[in-house]
């Protein structure tokens, strides 16, 4: 297949024996529409790391969480603005896989997918525990087994994955919808009750909420550090606006909207939406087995509007889940076209959709199932430390592979779009300074679970390096 000249910016300047082409761009329909990119961009700023993770770090950190969803929320937007100047560059549905092939060799390729599909893999584990808790709300569902409603949720939304990347596209475009009019909500509520200085449960908000109950740091600055690894979690799918530029037929035109409207989401829907919380309640209201906004509404006393919150959590979770499901199953089959996955994760269906690499997902999110039943209370902080390991090393290697395409570009080998992340390669070199210091930071301050964690990057490494020269002896 090859790379249209009109969307590639320069990627016909390239040297010769610089390979653009990647067999897993072949087949995909190109459906997806700017509404459904946009919103799908929006679905990746605001997942269950906010309305779920919110809640047990602000219990850890108090009003200080409003400060590390800003430092690392300046961090993922560079991120996202590198790999959209690589999107510009030349779109694909194989993303920073695609790109690392292309500027590390088939290698690099290796690694990144990899680590992207043990990212969704447990973070599709998360998603499923956090639907799982938020089901748990309604006493209807209150007897009935966690492990087994998480497995109903990855039945539902692999039945969505599997019909098209249309229907796809149509569910994540109202997912998107339904979170931002809940984060809407939430803060438009929040102001009226600042105004009007309506008590809840008995507490009239305001500042003093902050003032009276430690200040922006109860828990000391050290703990304001210690919860930047979830943080960073609560951004993961931000960077799924890449895979999606592979199915859209203007990338060019489409991408750099969707990612320069991802500041004020961020500043909005994360600050924001933090500080309104500690605003309203004390810091101390909070806690990791439910929703922070479902705990604001419950405690306005309003009949039903708790439930109706905690419906509105659980879309974003679902939503979540359906967006890992979609990128791992494009990732997997840009694996597969280069020999790098198992020839079945390239599969593709009569409706253009990589169902094998969508299954091998499931399947792997099948663990969540099994860690639902064997330790439901620290489930969601087991796979969250994990998933933190896949997005931390993702966007390392964006990073890594934004650096080496500007270095081409010096050199006089391409020619960068005019949509660029600048000060290359300072901005590059801080960013992974800063993600290496969060995975540092989750092993001296993480706990036990912290610490067992940074001990996974061992048998990691070996399986990674294992896989490696097995697919490379089944070649040779």
């Amino acid at each position: 297949m090859s790379t249209d000249p009109q969307t590639t910016s320069g990627a016909t300047s390239q040297h010769a024996d610089v390979d653009l082409h990647d067999d897993g761009d072949a087949g995909y329909a190109k459906t997806l529409k700017p509404r459904h990119i946009s919103m799908i961009a929006i679905g990746g700023a605001i997942g269950t790391g906010l309305f779920l993770g919110a809640g047990g770090n602000l219990a850890k950190a108090g009003p200080s969480l409003a400060i590390s969803y800003a430092v690392a929320g300046v961090f993922a937007f560079l991120v996202v603005r590198a790999l959209g100047e690589l999107v510009l560059h030349r779109p694909s549905s194989g993303s920073f896989v695609s790109y690392a092939r292309e500027f590390l060799g088939e290698k690099g390729a290796y690694i990144a997918g990899w680590m992207y599909v043990l990212n969704w893999s447990t973070t599709g584990m998360a998603d499923i525990t956090a639907v799982a808790l938020y089901v748990h709300y309604w006493d209807a569902f209150t007897s009935v087994p966690q492990w087994v409603l998480a497995l109903v949720a990855l039945a539902v939304v692999l039945s969505i994955n599997l019909i098209s990347v249309r229907l796809f596209g149509e569910m994540e475009f109202w997912f998107a919808i339904v979170k931002v009019a809940a984060i809407v909500l939430f803060l438009v509520v929040g102001v009226v009750l600042l105004a009007t200085q309506h008590p809840i449960a008995g507490q009239v908000p305001g500042l003093h909420m902050i003032s009276d109950n430690g200040g922006w740091f109860p828990r000391g600055v050290v703990q304001m550090i210690v919860v930047l690894q979830s943080v960073v979690f609560a951004y993961a799918a931000i960077e799924m606006v890449g895979v999606t530029a592979g199915e859209t037929a203007e990338p060019a035109k489409i991408v750099p909207k969707a990612i320069n409207s991802i500041t004020w989401r961020i500043l909005v829907f994360y600050v924001g939406s933090i500080v309104m919380l500690v605003l309203l309640l004390p810091w101390s209201s909070y806690s990791a087995s439910e929703s922070p906004f479902v705990t604001v509404f419950a405690k306005l006393g309003v009949p039903g509007i708790g439930g109706i919150m905690n419906a509105v959590v659980l879309t974003a979770a679902m939503s979540s889940l359906n967006s890992g499901l979609y990128s791992t199953g494009r990732i997997l089959r840009s694996l597969a076209a280069s020999g790098s996955a198992p020839a079945f994760t390239g599969r593709m269906s009569a409706r253009a959709v990589p169902y094998g690499g969508i299954f091998l997902t499931a399947g792997a999110a099948l663990i969540g199932v099994g860690l639902n039943a064997w330790l439901p209370g620290e489930a969601f902080e087991i796979v969250v430390n994990i998933a933190s390991l896949g997005v931390i090393s993702t966007w390392i290697m964006i990073m890594v592979c934004h650096a080496l395409f500007v270095r081409r570009a010096r050199a006089g080998h391409a020619e960068r779009p005019s949509y660029r992340l600048g000060f290359s390669p300072w901005v590059e070199l801080v960013t992974i300074a800063f993600l290496l210091f969060v995975v540092v930071e989750m092993g001296v301050s993480g706990g036990t679970v912290g610490r067992w964690t940074i001990l996974l990057i061992v048998p990691i490494t070996a399986a990674l390096t294992a896989g490696w020269y097995a697919i490379r002896s089944r070649e040779s």
